[in-house]
């Protein structure tokens, strides 16, 4: 079988694994498990080819440990049954599962008792959050780490490797050519050696130049590394010059990210700034921004560069307010202390002490929601940054009197 470099390319052991220290480095939750010799029920999230079964694979090797790979969506059923019998006559057996937010109930259902029982130890990969694609069932049985993008150097890193092996017999390689390639990879180690082991091969003498990956993939790089203009340095300058109501420079960095291709990147700062920045000043900026990412979702690009100038534009003229951020920052520092208590009496289920609002006028009576430990807690700071919060600032000050 033809196997692409990424996949001989992939590490016996956590030492050969590139990037992720937060992980594998010394003293780190995964080293110290596989120095252990102790392995438990995990799911591995992060973008496509920063080394989710790479890591996986990694771990049971140097554990040697038995395993078998599925995949949610691929594998049916009778899979599933074939893995599970096999792990009752090994007395056990790792399972390594790809698109694991795709697991469908039927399929929960058969490994629950096991994962259980022990008798299967399950490793998780996914490219979505888990905390809202996994079933609850799955995910409380299981540990949840989160793998980091690749920096530019893990890339060149990564590259140097592999030329160092011997996959690529003969081959000749300069250094611009291995930082081009790691730039357009964008933190992806799996394109990086894909378009490393076709540049070796589209020429007579594997000799690979600057020239010769470009006539491979001419795309402008735009994702920098951090010594220039890394790609989140751009994603925060878009956001720090709609913040600060630039919409020439928000035009110029939106131009640049559009340029590279990243519009998921774009919809996902667009939100966020939306509720981070704006907020409580223009509530409605929230659905727009929707409104906005379901448009260029239809008409695609390059016509999606339209809606998302209106946008860009419309946010940073906008008037902005933290207070809603603030405020949640103030309550979540309250549950990280413990500054909590019990919940009123009055306000439980099935209370009958609890007093109806939309009894009373104006759809207010006073009674206490607070616990008792905090009663007297503020978390919201009102503004006045536009007409819209001064009319909610009036609204709350009223409250507040009639609660004294």
């Amino acid at each position: 079988m033809n196997e692409p470099l990424a996949i001989k390319m992939r590490p016996k052991s956590i030492d050969d694994v590139v990037g992720q220290k937060h992980l594998l480095g010394p003293n780190k939750v995964i080293r110290n498990l596989v120095n252990n010799s102790k392995l438990f029920s995990m799911i591995l999230y992060g973008k496509p080819g920063i080394g989710k079964t790479t890591i996986a694979i990694a771990i049971v090797n140097q554990l040697g440990l038995r395993y078998r790979m599925l995949n949610a969506v691929i594998n049916n059923k009778k899979d599933f049954d074939i893995v599970i019998e096999e792990a009752k006559m090994y007395d056990g057996m790792v399972v390594l599962m790809d698109e694991i937010h795709r697991l469908n109930k039927d399929k929960q259902d058969l490994l629950l008792p096991y994962l259980e029982n022990g008798l299967i130890t399950l490793i998780g990969m996914t490219t979505s959050n888990p905390y809202h694609k996994i079933n609850p069932a799955i995910r409380s049985r299981c540990q949840i780490f989160e793998l980091k993008e690749l920096e530019l150097e893990d890339v060149q890193e990564g590259i140097r490797k592999a030329v160092a092996s011997d996959l690529l017999p003969n081959i000749k390689i300069t250094d611009e050519a291995i930082t081009y390639i790691a730039k357009l990879s964008s933190g992806d180690m799996r394109n990086a050696y894909n378009l490393l082991e076709v540049s070796y091969y589209s020429t007579s003498d594997f000799n690979i130049t600057l020239d010769v990956v470009k006539t491979i993939n001419s795309k402008p790089v735009f994702f920098h590394d951090k010594n220039e203009d890394g790609h989140y340095d751009v994603l925060s300058a878009f956001q720090k010059s709609i913040r600060g109501s630039d919409a020439n420079a928000a035009l110029h960095y939106l131009a640049r990210l559009i340029e590279a291709g990243d519009l998921d990147s774009i919809y996902r700062r667009m939100t966020v700034i939306a509720y981070e920045d704006i907020g409580l000043a223009n509530p409605g900026m929230g659905p727009k921004v929707d409104a906005c990412i379901n448009a260029c979702e239809r008409v695609g690009l390059p016509e999606a560069r339209i809606p998302l100038a209106v946008m860009v534009i419309d946010l940073a003229l906008s008037p902005k307010s933290n207070a809603g951020e603030m405020a949640i920052n103030e309550a979540m520092k309250d549950i990280e202390e413990g500054n909590t208590g019990n919940v009123p009496n009055h306000i439980k289920t099935n209370s009958f002490d609890y007093k109806y609002p939309h009894n009373y006028p104006h759809a207010f009576v006073k009674q206490q929601y607070l616990p008792d430990k905090i009663k007297n807690r503020k978390y919201y700071t009102p503004k006045e940054t536009s007409k819209y919060e001064r009319d909610l600032k009036k609204v709350y000050e009223a409250l507040e009197k009639m609660s004294k």
